[in-house]
């Protein structure tokens, strides 16, 4: 009885446990049909730190969704902590996290932004040569 209970808690945990994003770890990451080395290349993605949520997982595989809604499954070997976000609309890049700071760039839709801290509803990211706060509407690949 206890086993039963242990397993029914683990999986009402899991199930409130939030989102779960990755960041690619290289250049070249193969998005498979199906959970094995075996199963064919669904598309490939050629961005590293781009940011993708699981969706499901499956002993060393985890099925992923990227912010388009493209989904297949990756190796846990081609994927890093999060570390990254991508702007559904364009942005304003602040000196500080205010909006009465002083503006350093504008930052396109669909641009994948380094994260290096958040807070509040404001993150600290890298965009080329540019460090800065953005406000965290309208962003996608982090749990918030």
């Amino acid at each position: 009885m206890l086993k039963i209970f242990l397993i029914l808690l683990s999986l009402i945990s899991s199930s409130f446990a939030g989102e779960i994003y990755f960041a690619l770890k290289k250049n070249k990451v193969n998005v498979r049909t199906g959970p094995s080395f075996d199963a064919s290349i669904k598309f490939i993605y050629k961005k590293k730190d781009y940011p993708i949520k699981q969706i499901d997982k499956k002993e060393n595989f985890r099925r992923i969704i990227d912010f388009k809604n493209n989904s297949g499954w990756i190796h846990v070997s081609q994927l890093k902590k999060n570390n990254s976000l991508i702007t559904l609309d364009e942005k304003i890049l602040f000196k500080k996290p205010s909006k009465f700071s002083t503006p350093l760039a504008k930052i396109k839709k669909g641009r994948v932004l380094l994260v290096k801290k958040c807070h509040k509803k404001w993150c600290k990211i890298k965009s080329g040569i540019y460090d800065g706060w953005i406000k965290t509407n309208n962003v996608w690949g982090f749990a918030k």
